[in-house]
């Protein structure tokens, strides 16, 4: 069984609480205008990867995370794959996170969603939508997507930033073979400044 992933990283802060592992599923119906990883949306794009090896090279971590997070894209859109790598990963005590561009009441209303469900600490959910944006809350960029906490792993307290964290964090990321990965949610001013408007 295998995911067409679009991109992952062994070790970020910018994707959930504490450090995780990353990993951007390709694939997403959604397109939401303004995402900030269109080019994810083509379900043909990137690269399948058996669930076995993802799970290997999470685990290899080790210690360094305490979690998984999932992205892209959108993770139900290979929903079956992904909840075995999320049963999998939490099988050693890691903690799972889902973003999805699909509310929970529709994840709720399909069956082959209930497993990735069954298997997510934190389900950040909603369509991101570029008129709404969010400005007090970590991980979102609107004000209609919603924290649920699945289990008792996580809680409300970290939504927001404490004392002395950003609201809004970058990470920059060069791998051996000289490639540039991004991760995190710029602020729209430094995206712009980025790209030179």
């Amino acid at each position: 069984m295998g995911l067409r992933c679009g991109a992952r990283l062994p070790v970020t802060r910018s994707e959930g609480p504490g450090a995780r592992f990353a990993l951007w599923l390709q694939g997403c119906s959604l397109g939401c205008p303004g995402c900030c990883n269109p080019h994810l949306f083509d379900p043909a794009g990137g690269t399948e990867v058996d669930v076995e090896v993802l799970c290997a090279e999470v685990l290899a971590v080790g210690s360094a995370i305490e979690g998984l997070t999932l992205l892209g894209g959108e993770p139900f859109e290979q929903a079956e794959p992904a909840a075995e790598l999320a049963r999998r990963v939490r099988a050693h005590g890691l903690s799972v996170v889902v973003f999805s561009g699909y509310t929970r009441e529709e994840l709720e209303a399909r069956p082959d969603a209930r497993g990735l469900l069954a298997a997510t600490d934190l389900l950040v959910d909603g369509r991101f939508d570029a008129r709404r944006p969010e400005r007090a809350r970590r991980w979102v960029g609107s004000t209609n997507q919603r924290f649920h906490y699945l289990t008792a792993r996580y809680g409300p307290e970290i939504e927001r930033p404490g004392p002395g964290e950003p609201l809004r964090s970058v990470e920059v990321h060069v791998d051996a073979e000289g490639r540039v990965q991004l991760s995190g949610w710029p602020e729209p001013a430094a995206v712009r400044a980025l790209r030179g408007r």
